[in-house]
């Protein structure tokens, strides 16, 4: 990665080695700061992402977040406004994704999952709009699931909590919007490849040489997209998915 100017900061809250890592790389290559946050039992693999950004010449940094802790939050945004640079794109990329039957969800389960996405996406969403609003520029990007917008067998606390989010980002776009603030929603409709798909499918590398599942560099060049529209004519909600996907 060549240098280049730096343009501000872009911060993900929940880079994971697939999606959440190829958008760090993405935005990295725009010429923004990026910051990149998991829970604190992931930090070794976070560390070590913000280094291989940082040996293609990009400014990197690591943090250890529990983005459903309001204190955190409020101080990491802080933090990256003192002493890295404003804020100009924030992604709330965590998953939350559990399959259980609805009997056999437990309460626990259902209020972590709720917890997991849409309580730590408010609290994403609201610190990332009290930096941006007094500047009157910058871009919020929700990753979203099918989950988004279709209930499923198996689903009940993941796709609560994901209709949830999405609620939030259309509640936001509509408040913020008019402030100069782009906020937008993207449905990722399939298996992404990574970690966890090539753990449960054997085919995986297979179907990803084959298109038939998303490709997360795919994915990251739709964010930066998503950043780059100018205000005349910005998206709210995107849907992506492999061109074989069943919709």
């Amino acid at each position: 990665m060549a240098q280049v100017e730096r343009k501000g900061v872009c911060l993900i809250v929940g880079a994971g080695d697939g999606l959440g890592a190829a958008i760090a790389e993405a935005f990295a290559a725009e010429g923004l700061a990026v910051c990149v946050t998991r829970r604190p039992r992931h930090v070794e693999a976070l560390e070590a992402l913000a280094a291989s950004l940082r040996a293609q010449g990009a400014s990197a940094h690591a943090f250890a977040l529990d983005a459903r802790e309001e204190g955190e939050i409020v101080g990491l945004v802080e933090r990256i406004e003192r002493d890295i640079g404003p804020l100009e794109v924030v992604v709330f990329n965590i998953g939350a994704n559990v399959r259980f039957g609805l009997t056999e969800t437990t309460e626990r389960v259902y209020r972590k999952v709720w917890e997991m996405a849409a309580l730590a996406g408010f609290l994403s969403v609201r610190e990332s709009a009290r930096a941006m609003t007094p500047r009157g520029r910058g871009t919020i990007l929700i990753t979203g699931a099918t989950a988004s917008v279709r209930g499923s067998s198996g689903f009940s606390a993941f796709s609560g909590a994901k209709h949830a989010l999405r609620a939030l980002a259309q509640s936001a776009a509509r408040e913020l919007g008019p402030k100069g603030v782009h906020v937008a929603h993207v449905v990722i409709d399939g298996a992404i490849d990574g970690v966890f798909t090539r753990s449960n499918r054997p085919d995986a590398a297979e179907k990803l040489a084959a298109e038939e599942i998303l490709d997360p560099a795919e994915i990251a060049r739709n964010y930066v997209h998503l950043h780059r529209q100018r205000r005349s004519a910005w998206t709210f909600e995107m849907d992506l998915r492999p061109f074989s996907e069943p919709w």
